[in-house]
């Protein structure tokens, strides 16, 4: 059955700039439908347009028509903006105006009845907004479809936009960015809209948000007031969401890039040179020169940024390493099995003694990273190792209980220091209480073989999961 107001819906989200993937994934339906709906819409406008017969008139674009509809055709899924084919065109010595140029664009691609949709204009320093994009790039050194994930942030009333490709779309990585974009424009808003992503917003309840508590002490350290959208209403964050847009259309459309580097340099040189300088359609003035205007109405920034850093403990196991999201990294010195503090930034890792002194730090392993093992020393470097008396002072400080037990060990096992460290090895999976207690058991019914020990454990108890401070830590295999 046709749904005139789901299509109405559709054409209207398509002429102010959302792709037809976008579409389908927001209201879940094929992308297949929405291509159709589009068509069919496209295909009665042109008919309409055949029946008036409007007589035809030279133009200095008519040269050109061939050249917009090959840009059509190879943008299909991300159309290119007026502004986009007119850079294009220049550059294939067009001297038209910008004008000819959309009115032609409007006329072969259909036009629909729109909701219509005010922006709220803000006073200079009130307000800015963030969201997150994803898009897949098509590198041409590596000939791979790499995903890329863009977060973006706008100053409201100036329309100046702050972009950075990021690893992932977690809180940490969201407040990383948070920082950087105040930095940029070297202070803070008095507001700053989201979405409801999670890092932002845990549930509405009553017609309300409640937003994460780390993201309100975030909030409250740099001075600003937390807003978001109401669920399925995208246009109330348009000032982000049509900037999107601009980046698809005027970005991505008809460049190529190397990898991932050639793209984050490349998009720096896109801000500056084209998105701060360009004259904004709303505004009617370069986003640059109202940042100024702006620039003494935004919060200064705090004497010190908020630690966006996770912290959690992680056991170094018999390879001297410690586990972080998959990868492995070394640990100098005798701490095998020892609980050591971890910090981890967005893009560095460090690792303390139990004591706080640091011991190393290292880049952060990329997920493209070939190979787990991170700073492992050459083969002509002597591993550590544990003498029979460190491994049994470390055991005994579990205890008495432990104390008896390896008296016992020492009595059944001629070879007892590799099951001492064997059982040692535990203290990096399993919590010491839990050990403690497949001890005593052991201890009750007489059971030297700590391979016992740990099928206990492993069908009652929990592994560690890290001791978490402000942010969850990513799931490792430990």
């Amino acid at each position: 059955m046709k749904d005139e107001q789901f299509e109405n819906v559709v054409i209207s989200l398509y002429r102010q700039g959302w792709s037809k993937r976008r579409l389908a994934t927001e209201y879940g339906v094929g992308r297949g439908r929405i291509r159709r709906i589009i068509e069919d819409h496209i295909e009665g406008r042109n008919r309409e347009m055949a029946a008036e017969k409007p007589q035809s008139r030279g133009s200095k674009l008519d040269e050109h028509k061939e050249t917009i509809q090959q840009l059509l055709t190879k943008w299909e899924d991300a159309p290119a903006t007026g502004q986009r084919v007119y850079e294009i065109l220049q550059q294939k010595g067009y001297t038209g105006g910008i004008s000819i140029v959309r009115d032609y664009l409007n006329k072969v691609r259909g036009g629909g009845n729109q909701e219509v949709i005010r922006c709220v204009e803000t006073a200079p320093g009130e307000r800015a907004a963030h969201d997150w994009g994803e898009y897949t790039i098509d590198f041409t050194r590596s000939l791979e479809r790499v995903k890329v994930i863009i977060f973006s942030y706008i100053l409201c009333y100036c329309r100046r936009q702050f972009i950075e490709v990021v690893a992932d779309k977690t809180q940490q990585t969201l407040m990383a960015s948070l920082v950087k974009a105040f930095i940029y424009f070297e202070g803070v808003p008095r507001e700053i809209k989201s979405d409801n992503q999670k890092g932002c917003v845990d549930r509405w309840e009553a017609g309300q948000p409640i937003f994460n508590q780390t993201y309100l002490s975030f909030a409250s350290h740099y001075g600003f007031r937390p807003l978001t959208i109401r669920p399925g209403r995208p246009v109330e964050n348009l000032k982000i969401e049509r900037p999107f847009y601009y980046f698809e259309t005027n970005f991505l459309n008809a460049r190529r890039f190397a990898d991932k580097e050639d793209f984050k340099q490349q998009l720096v040189q896109w801000l500056t040179e084209r998105n701060d300088v360009r004259k904004h359609r709303t505004t009617g003035r370069r986003p640059i020169d109202m940042y100024m205007e702006e620039l003494p109405s935004l919060q200064p920034l705090p004497r010190n940024h908020y630690d966006t850093s996770t912290i959690a403990y992680r056991t170094v196991n018999r390879e001297s390493c410690v586990q972080w999201s998959g990868y492995y990294y070394y640990v100098p010195g005798r701490h095998l099995f020892e609980s050591c503090p971890v910090r981890v930034t967005p893009g560095r890792i460090m690792v303390y003694s139990p004591d706080f002194i640091e011991l190393t730090n290292y880049p952060l392993a990329d997920k493209m990273t070939k190979g787990r093992y991170v700073g492992l020393p050459g083969s002509n470097v002597k591993k550590p190792r544990l003498d029979a008396s460190e491994i049994i002072s470390r055991l005994k400080a579990f205890g008495g209980e432990m104390e008896k037990y390896i008296d016992s060990l020492k009595q059944h096992k001629p070879h007892y220091v590799h099951h001492l460290q064997q059982l040692l090895e535990l203290k990096g999976t399993y919590h010491t209480d839990d050990i403690m207690i497949a001890v005593k058991r052991a201890q009750q019914y007489g059971v030297y073989e700590i391979k016992s020990i740990e099928n206990f454990l492993s069908h009652h108890a929990q592994t560690k999961q890290g001791i978490k401070s402000l942010f969850k830590d990513p799931a490792d295999d430990e």
